[in-house]
């Protein structure tokens, strides 16, 4: 387990807002278990989990209970790639065929690693008929991507890529490590930070123990299928990995070294998040110059995919959270089911939310929790 503090807070008048704000979505009925974890300026302020992680058999959450955490986790396998980029192993302008040269294929041999951070690489989308298992075979899932061609020449568009982004910067980080992604991210981010078994990509059957179930937000679900056929973002993925509770609750998937979504602690994501900003516990992952850099808005405009503004750093969405005006400093992501995590650079505040109950629209217990925070602590 981790050695992390697992008590509530050091700053105990936010901790204790924080708990009664999570006690009571749970007692209402708005969720079934949340986690939620603070930092600032590298210390932790507030860890706290509330209600069930497995509602069926009602163990409770705790701060190491580890959660799905959908696209919550891009911003972890962008770092793990801006933590290479600080140690010299690749750069922003490297053409990703140089790493691997089947992605070449159909003119994409323009695109390059900042081009694969920013969603401007122009393989937003897979198959149709992708499955479920074709989706946990690493070299078939690169093979496929390796052979799309681009819905546009890389860096002329921005369109979200809800699962190739992971593939490609796993496959970057492969071939020029030697490594798989999960393998980086224990010994280069989550292990130095000391959270190596509450940050995944492909969860140990060990840690199986400790996941949160889910379950569907029914009101939620109502209005993301109203949505769906509308958006190209959902018409572009395959069925067989739509975004719900049931896949949420699917172990082969969660195992799968796939990090366009990963399993996770609040108060693990937070960490990182932490320790890009500032020095944590002797650790600090990028230079306040790179960190300057990953943060800067790279592209901006419509997105091709959702038909929404964007804002993209290299690997994080930069400036906005849900329904909040745009905040400059602000960079992280959101993932489809509500778990988020976003750090401020001005501030120095860091906040993530983890839950399981399952709605894909909406972020309301991290924004409530992040509202706490920046009272309390700006």
């Amino acid at each position: 387990m981790s050695e992390l503090v697992s008590e509530t807070t050091t700053r105990g008048d936010l901790a204790q807002r924080v708990r009664e704000l999570l006690d009571g979505m749970v007692e209402s009925g708005a969720e079934n278990g949340v986690q939620a974890a603070v930092y600032r300026r590298g210390e932790l302020v507030v860890d706290v989990a509330a209600g069930s992680a497995d509602p069926e058999r009602g163990r409770p959450v705790t701060p190491d209970t580890v959660f799905y955490a959908a696209s919550t986790a891009k911003g972890v396998a962008a770092t793990v790639v801006h933590v290479l980029a600080e140690q010299g192993v690749l750069d922003y302008d490297t053409r990703i065929a140089e790493l691997w040269p089947e992605f070449g294929a159909h003119g994409k041999d323009r695109a390059t690693v900042a081009h694969a951070l920013t969603h401007s690489a122009g393989v937003p989308a897979l198959p149709k008929d992708l499955t479920a298992r074709t989706f946990t075979d690493w070299d078939a899932m690169c093979e496929i991507i390796a052979g799309l061609e681009p819905r546009w020449a890389p860096g002329e568009r921005t369109g979200y890529h809800p699962i190739t982004f992971g593939f490609l910067l796993g496959e970057i980080v492969r071939r020029a490590t030697g490594r798989p992604i999960s393998q980086v991210l224990a010994e280069e981010v989550a292990g130095p930070l000391g959270v190596a078994d509450e940050l995944y990509f492909g969860v140990p059957a060990a840690a199986h123990g400790r996941l949160a179930r889910f379950t569907d937000d029914p009101a939620g679900t109502a209005m993301f299928a109203a949505m769906v056929p509308d958006l190209p973002l959902f018409q572009a993925g395959p069925p067989a990995l739509a975004p719900s509770a049931t896949l949420a609750n699917d172990t082969a998937l969660l195992s799968a070294d796939a990090p366009a979504w990963g399993v996770l602690s609040a108060r693990a994501v937070a960490r990182m998040y932490a320790a890009l900003l500032d020095e944590v516990d002797g650790v600090r992952l990028v230079s306040p110059e790179r960190l300057a850099a990953m943060t800067t808005v790279a592209t901006s405009g419509t997105d091709e995919m959702t038909g929404a503004p964007a804002r993209y750093g290299l690997g994080y969405t930069v400036g906005t959270i849900g329904q909040n005006p745009v905040e400059p400093t602000v960079f992280g992501m959101v993932g489809v089911g509500g778990s988020a995590a976003y750090a401020d650079t001005a501030s120095g505040i860091t906040v993530a939310v983890t839950k399981n109950r399952f709605n894909p629209v909406e972020i309301d217990a991290y924004e409530r929790v992040r509202a706490l925070a920046v009272a309390e602590l700006t």
